[in-house]
């Protein structure tokens, strides 16, 4: 699999490139998306083995260990490989994003460092080595203050910079303030005028015919030419004081920074070590993260060439089923180094080709290093490759039909084709005359199977599915059906051929009776034959499955009450025992009892010569005496009777709570479901409004524009979005993903592209106005209409144009400026002369 374009078409024939994409989509760092597009299939166990346990403890660390740091994961390495080299140094932002980094790192390993041995040991095991930088650490947060501003107390010298700044600052004012006052005084400059600043100097603004009256510089004036922007005389030498102290200030940092990455150059080897570490655990977190999208786990590794994938979902398909609220049929095949290739037939839309690429996708998965998403019962063979036909690859540019294209791929997989080979073909055979079709396929399909190749492959030929029902290494499968409905049940069924059901489709598609009979007849009776009999095996099988299911429950059912009834029947036993033991011995003592008493009887009656009276006394005394032994009888068949009927209540009662376990089992599924939807809603919702650092990537939410931290306020985050910087609300901004930024920037700074001129085109740039007038209009206002005013004059292929925005503060003027210099197709941006405005017009000229 070395070739590129080969492994590319593979994985969109599987549809892995969906699943590589979704962990990308993940990846925070630039270092983790490398590491997502340059990962590729292995055949080594122990690799394999090695990337499944990563991702696996890593999956468990996001659902179970709230202390594990999830952001703060930035790419450093771009600016930590050339401070290496003697001469380099760091700028204030790069410095940021390593404040953040080591913030980060020291949380990871902490984690790790903090948790027992043999919890998560290899993410530990990864984590031994990485080095903790607390002196680095130090140095940073003796310059930078919690915001990522350079703090007075950096260095002496910066310290008395700003010291001094700030008096010189406060003396101007006071002095520009004393200016104002006095000329307002003497009718120089408007009674309600204000000091203005522009390009960082403070002007008082003064009617044209007074400016010479006023000792001071004129800066600027109005695009009427009625006011003059002046700088007092007497504050010039202060205002170049403050300009020196801000270039002392600039240098001292630079200094500082120079120092720094003076200091920090020994340590750059095992920074870079650090920061690719935390690159790559951005990498297995991603994976993980999809891994708990996907519901997915660690299978088995087989040793014994047998895989069993069981409850096995195609995962792109279940979350599109999943959000229109359906539910995925799990999947179950076995293949054994016996049988070792399945054929699938069944009807068309039954799910042939989905089973195909379940088993094709979930294997390339698995070999990637992805958990997959199958019971983690299942077991998993290793491949050397994997080959596949699946799909139309007709070529007009390489002359390939339909079936040319098949063989063509035949051709590969005689080619290299073994025991270590997972094949994986759809239609096998389709695209040319049946008969010879299905002869070259029965070939290949023996050839395969000689050889021992494992595989999957779909097909409606007759003539396949009884080569299969031989005694060799291809076993059957088939798609269920329900015949009465006339629909699809997406089942799989290992050991029983499909069938096609193409006369029942027909028949319910309202096909004419008399075509379809036809048709029949045309197939003959051997193809109606076999069909038939086909048909016949599924409702054999199908009543003979819910016979075994009935059986099996019953038998389970059984087995249950056998059981928990065992030693019962055992009580029962010993209880009827002794219930007998007591018997004869009660029935004993009755018989001599009653011999007695018919003894006394007899001899009383003899003695009283058989007198009435007294043999009357004699009879109702033996009558009583049986009247008792009658009610001690009844009173012990009473008691049976209440033992049966409480051991039936106690049966009724099992049932009962079996019934409500079942139901409790359910609800807690549900429930565990909705858990499951609850914390992937949280996660995604943590990340996006977890507090930002320096370094991460976000949105806009009001425009979508993506940009990049570079300052973090407990009010404002500071933000580069193209080359602007702005200040904004951390309430209207989200974190995004490395490759979301990727993504949206693409969308939002393409070049503009060469466009079709309709006549509607033309139309339109005849009636264009080459000049737009912003004046008086708020900055977010003007900067809409510039856009639009731009983007039509870039489509209509207009040379150069004209914005009239006034001087004014000048602060509009800069907005709209530093706007079009970071709009692509703009060549340059430039103030039009003084003769024609000077700084209130800006000329813009296009590629």
């Amino acid at each position: 699999m070395k070739d590129t374009q080969s492994i590319n078409r593979l994985e969109q024939k599987l549809g892995f490139d969906r699943v590589r994409s979704a962990v990308s989509d993940k990846c925070s760092t630039e270092y983790a998306v490398v590491r997502t597009a340059e990962e590729s299939f292995t055949s080594n166990p122990r690799e394999i083995r090695k990337r499944l346990q990563l991702t696996d403890e890593m999956r468990l660390i996001l659902m179970f260990e709230e202390n594990f740091p999830t952001g703060g994961f930035i790419d450093c390495l771009d600016f930590l490989k050339p401070l290496q080299r003697e001469g380099t140094s760091l700028e204030i932002t790069s410095l940021r994003k390593l404040k953040t980094m080591l913030e980060t790192l020291r949380k990871v390993t902490s984690f790790f460092s903090g948790i027992k041995d043999g919890v998560y040991p290899n993410l530990k095991r990864m984590a031994a080595p990485v080095m903790s930088f607390p002196e680095v650490q130090r140095r940073i947060d003796a310059i930078l203050d919690r915001y990522g501003n350079v703090k007075d107390t950096a260095s002496d010298a910066l310290y008395d910079i700003r010291k001094s700044l700030r008096d010189k600052e406060g003396a101007i004012s006071r002095r520009m303030n004393a200016v104002l006052r006095r000329a307002q005084e003497e009718g120089l400059v408007d009674s309600d005028a204000t000091v203005t600043v522009r390009d960082g100097r403070m002007l008082i603004p003064v009617a044209a015919a007074n400016k010479r009256r006023i000792s001071g510089f004129i800066y600027d004036e109005s695009a009427t030419g009625k006011t003059a922007f002046i700088e007092p005389a007497e504050v010039v030498e202060l205002d170049n004081e403050i300009k020196e102290l801000q270039f002392a200030e600039q240098r001292e940092i630079l200094r500082i920074l120079v120092e720094f990455s003076d200091f920090v150059r020994p340590y750059t080897p095992d920074l870079v070590a650090a920061a690719s570490f935390l690159g790559e655990i951005d990498f297995i977190m991603a994976k993980a993260q999809v891994a708990l999208d996907y519901i997915a786990g660690m299978p088995v590794i087989s040793d014994t060439g047998e895989m069993n994938l069981r409850k096995a979902r195609h995962p792109i398909l279940e979350q599109a089923l999943r959000r229109e609220k359906k539910e995925i049929v799990p999947l179950t095949v076995t293949l054994t180094p016996s049988k070792h290739i399945l054929l699938i037939s069944g009807p068309n839309a039954g799910g042939k080709s989905v089973c195909l690429k379940t088993v094709g996708l979930l294997q390339y998965m698995f070999q990637w290093g992805m958990l997959i998403p199958t019971s983690e019962a299942s077991e998993m063979v290793i491949f050397d490759r994997i080959m596949v036909d699946i799909g139309d690859d007709q070529s007009l540019d390489n002359d390939l039909s339909t079936y040319s294209s098949f063989l063509g791929n035949m051709k590969e997989m005689m080619e290299k084709a073994d025991s270590r080979t997972l094949v994986l073909i759809d239609e096998f055979g389709s695209g040319t005359e049946p008969a010879a079709g299905g002869a070259i396929a029965e070939a290949i399909l023996a050839e395969l199977d000689t050889r021992g190749v494992y595989g999957v492959i779909t097909t409606h030929y007759t003539n396949l599915k009884l080569y299969a029902s031989g005694d060799r290494g291809v076993v059957n499968g088939a798609m269920m059906f329900d015949v009465q409905n006339i629909a699809p049940m997406f089942k799989l069924e290992m050991g029983l051929p499909g069938n096609s059901f193409a006369f029942e489709l027909a028949r319910k598609m309202g096909l004419p009776e008399s075509i379809i009979k036809d048709a029949e007849n045309r197939a003959g009776e051997e193809f109606v034959g076999i069909e038939r009999n086909l048909r016949k095996i599924a409702r054999n099988r199908k009543a003979l499955d819910e016979k075994l299911e009935r059986i099996r429950n019953t038998d389970k059912t059984l087995e249950n009450i056998t059981d928990k009834y065992s030693k019962e029947l055992k009580d029962i036993k010993q209880l009827k025992k002794e219930i007998l033991d007591e018997a004869h011995k009660e029935a004993a003592e009755i018989i001599a009892g009653a011999n007695k008493q018919v003894e006394s009887t007899i001899r009383t009656i003899k003695e009283k010569q058989a007198e009435k009276k007294s043999t009357k006394e004699a009879r109702t005394e033996l009558q009583n005496f049986l009247g008792v032994f009658a009610a001690k009888k009844e009173k012990e068949q009473r008691e049976k009777d209440e033992y049966i009927e409480r051991k039936i209540a106690q049966l009724d009662a099992r049932k009962e709570r079996q019934k409500a376990r079942r139901k409790q089992r359910a609800d807690e599924a549900q429930q565990a479901e909705i858990e499951r939807n609850e914390q992937e809603r949280q996660r995604e919702e943590a990340f996006r409004n977890a507090p930002l650092k320096v370094g991460e990537k976000i949105r806009v939410k009001s425009n979508g524009m993506v940009g990049e931290v570079v300052r973090v306020s407990s009010k404002a985050v500071t933000v580069n979005i193209g080359s602007i910087t702005s200040k904004r609300s951390p309430h209207n901004i989200e974190r995004i993903t490395s490759n979301e930024f990727k993504s949206a920037y693409r969308e939002t700074f393409t070049p503009v592209s060469a466009v079709k001129v309709d006549q509607s085109i033309t139309e339109r740039k005849l009636n264009f106005s080459t000049e737009l007038d912003v004046r008086g209009a708020r900055v977010t206002d003007a900067l809409d209409e510039v856009m639009k005013f731009v983007d039509d004059a870039i489509m209509l292929n207009i040379s150069s144009v004209r914005i009239i925005h006034g001087k004014g503060t000048g602060a509009l003027r800069e907005e709209i400026q530093k706007f079009l210099r970071a709009t692509p197709g703009v060549s340059s941006v430039s103030d039009e002369h003084i003769q024609f405005g000077g700084s209130g017009v800006t000329i813009v000229k296009f590629d």
